[in-house]
Order: C-alpha cells, then structure tokens, then sequence
C-alpha cells in the first residue's frame, strides 16, 4: 500500500507568549501524493509558509500529526528540500560549489553529488556556468541553480516559498514554465506557497485555499483543462477555464479577507 507523500491529520498549532495565546491553524487536513504539485493561496497572514515549516519538521503542532511518507514528522528531513524567495547563494563560491552545499551539510557521497549536479546543470540548460560566480548570473539563472542544488540532495519532496517574487514579472512567468518542467521531469511532490494566483492555477495539480486566521483548508480545486492535463504553465493561461478558475479562487479570497472586517 502506497502512502501519501504528505499527509495533515486535524492539524492545530497555537503560539504562546507571555501575554496571549494565538490560534495559527485549526484542525487542518489535506493529502498529497506522491509526484503531486500542490498550490498553497491564501489571506496574509493565514499561515501558507507555517505549512511548510512542519512539513519540514522546523515546527512542530501542538495537536494532530504531519506524516511524510506514512510517517510522523519528528525533525528535519533528508526526504524534504525548500526553495525559498531568495536564492541564498554563496557569492564567493563559483556555481558548482554553490550547488554541493546540501550534499555536505547532509554528508553524501560528493564524487556523486558532483556528477549529478553537472548533469543537472547540462540538462537545464546552465552547463556553461559551472565555473561562473553568481553574480555574474540573472535573476532568473540564480533560482533556476538554487532549484538544482536543492535537487542534488536528492530530497522526494520539494516546498516552494514564493520562490518567484523577487523577480520582475516576464523573468517570474519563464521561470515558472521552467521549474515546473523542471521538477515533473524528476518526478518529485512539489508544495508551492504563493500570492499570485494566476501562478497557482497555472503550476498545480491542486490549487488549496486557506481561511483567514484560524485558518484551515477551505477549498481544493482540482486543475483540469480540456485542451490537456500536459499544458506548459505559460499555455494554461490561455486554456478555456482559466478563467473560470481564476474568478472562483479570487471571490473566495476576497470573502475571507472581507470577513476579517
């Protein structure tokens, strides 16, 4: 029997201080198989980033579990990797340094986790700048090598926080093809937190809404598109329900943001 790659079973997590207590989530549940990607929308505020901080084990709920694999998450992973706003790359260390990072903090086998991270550089189109600092790269370069060297750690799950919003706009939307592409190619489960969107419609398998605080999962839609489930994230846009998607998340949103008032 398979499990779900990650798996939220009546979540809750509440912050304490000395002052007050905060109720963050409240009896969240969701399912995620494996080689899913995932969109995460939601209100400011709302805790889409808290999400991916227990499935990475850097937080923990205060009731209900968070299971990757079939089991509970109990600390930091090798099976989950994070691609963040900012790409974080070292700027005195060429490319190919930059993306053996993960491989040594996690101790692998580095003659192997150079290989592959030179193969992955060819494949995705980066094989000339293996030698290349980063700042002789684009924005969009950058994330696409954060993105590899995340890869090269070999994670299964990859959490993704709105890894495009530093970037202008036409750069977000190349990019966002290429990722997508990317990590369907390798087979991984992809969780994407993000405020556009258009670019949760148009990267997931499933788009989930979250509720105002306390929040919890207050819709999923499934991504369907007649002209095929194939579609490059750039094509769905154009694609006869997007827009019907687009509005139906958009009213959504705006109720919870109206019922905070």
């Amino acid at each position: 029997m398979s499990h779900a790659a990650v798996e939220f079973r009546n979540v809750d997590l509440r912050y304490f201080t000395l002052k007050q207590e905060t109720e963050a989530l409240r009896h969240v549940n969701l399912s995620i198989m494996p080689g899913e990607f995932i969109s995460i929308v939601g209100p400011s505020g709302c805790g889409k980033s808290t999400l991916l901080s227990l499935i990475s084990g850097m937080l923990k709920p205060t009731g209900g579990s968070v299971m990757i694999e079939g089991e509970q998450v109990s600390g930091t992973s090798p099976k989950v990797g994070y691609m963040l706003q900012h790409d974080h790359l070292f700027e005195w260390r060429d490319v190919l340094s930059n993306l053996l990072v993960g491989a040594e903090i996690r101790k692998m086998d580095m003659a192997r986790a150079r290989e592959k991270a030179l193969m992955l550089l060819e494949r995705y189109g980066l094989g000339g700048f293996a030698k290349h600092n980063p700042g002789q790269l684009s924005g969009g370069m950058r994330q696409r090598v954060a993105l590899i060297r995340t890869l090269v750690a070999e994670p299964d799950i990859l959490l993704l926080d709105e890894p495009f919003s530093a970037l202008d706009y036409q750069t977000r939307l190349t990019l966002a093809d290429e990722v997508h592409s990317i990590i369907k190619d390798q087979g991984k489960t992809a969780i994407l937190v993000t405020h556009d969107i258009s670019e949760a419609i148009c990267m997931a398998d499933r788009v989930m809404v979250m509720s105002k605080r306390p929040s919890t999962i207050s819709s999923i839609y499934p991504m369907r598109f007649d002209e095929g489930e194939q579609l490059a994230p750039w094509k769905k846009r154009e694609a006869g329900r997007y827009a019907a998607y687009f509005n139906t998340i958009w009213r959504e949103l705006e109720g919870h943001v109206v019922s905070t008032g």
